[in-house]
């Protein structure tokens, strides 16, 4: 079982030409709108490759809270632990892609900031049971930090987004950022080359469990591929990217760590299960929002099978 600790939100989704510098307007397309918020797309992403995803999170007490948990447990995810909570929004993202299918993403947390140590305290016997946790930070740290203690299993975080004076929980088995949030905990610039990203994800290496630092890292590099640290392994692991023509990169992020848990709680070995997780991302950002462009479990399969060897 997958224990998901995190945020739902409900995407807002335009098309820019381009998207807009400080103080410039752009006319944008039709918004649509779809079920998304990282934890929940982490949830989904996992629930659709096969795996047993529960939750647990906040939504408001809003019609946007409907279609959260409808949307949730369409998909086979496990919502016994998502709170409604009164006179609170449910959380919003309003997001812009470009033609070539960048986003930028502002996100209005609503119910998800208050998610707390105590909501996690009750879904302590789902904590202990689940082999992998996935943790990010769209929801406070409190809440992260309570669910990494009562952990059974393995725990994920994606520092997501990761902000200056945001603090990862004290044990992390598997960290996985993108470029720009390894720069955020480490405070460097954000590194371009493959060796700049290993030397930065080098810093946030340690013993694992409760001792400090993270025992693994992934570090996701979109076009580039994933960089894998584990343990005492003397040199970076670079898996390059599966070619694919991209139409929105909205939900590739949330889309590996959801197959990289799956993988992982079927017991494959890290290599294993970030290669097929790239594989799962590449799939989603060939179709365009968040939820909606998940993979299912053969679409990864026939990726794979197309780029054996």
């Amino acid at each position: 079982m997958i224990a998901v600790v995190g945020s739902l939100n409900l995407d807002l989704v335009t098309s820019v030409p381009h998207h807009p510098v400080p103080g410039e307007t752009v006319l944008g397309g039709d918004i649509a709108q779809h079920p998304g918020g990282k934890g929940a797309n982490q949830a989904v992403a996992a629930a659709r490759l096969g795996g047993h995803a529960a939750f647990v999170g906040r939504v408001g007490d809003d019609d946007a809270a409907d279609v959260m948990l409808g949307a949730a447990r369409d998909q086979g995810v496990d919502t016994t632990h998502i709170r409604r909570t009164p006179g609170a929004p449910t959380g919003r993202a309003l997001i812009a892609v470009n033609p070539s299918g960048e986003n930028s993403i502002i996100v209005s947390p609503g119910a998800n900031a208050l998610l707390s140590a105590a909501d996690c305290s009750e879904a302590a016997g789902l904590l202990r049971e689940a082999r992998v946790t996935v943790l990010q930070q769209e929801v406070p740290d409190e809440a992260n930090h309570e669910a990494a203690r009562l952990s059974g299993g393995l725990v994920l975080h994606n520092p997501a987004p990761a902000a200056a004076g945001s603090q990862l929980p004290p044990r992390v088995d598997l960290l996985v950022p993108n470029r720009t949030e390894l720069a955020t905990l480490t405070g460097t610039s954000v590194p371009e080359t493959l060796d700049e990203v290993t030397a930065a994800a080098r810093k946030l290496m340690g013993p694992g469990g409760a001792g400090g630092g993270a025992g693994a890292v992934v570090v996701t590099l979109g076009g580039d591929g994933v960089l894998l640290l584990e343990g005492a392994r003397t040199a970076a692991l670079h898996i390059p990217a599966f070619p694919v023509h991209p139409v929105d990169t909205t939900a590739a992020g949330d889309s590996f760590c959801g197959a990289l848990a799956v993988a992982l709680a079927e017991g494959h070995p890290l290599e294993h299960a970030a290669r097929w997780a790239s594989a799962a991302a590449a799939v989603s950002t060939t179709r365009a929002g968040a939820q909606p462009s998940l993979a299912h479990r053969d679409e990864v399969e026939a990726l794979l099978s197309r780029h054996a060897g």
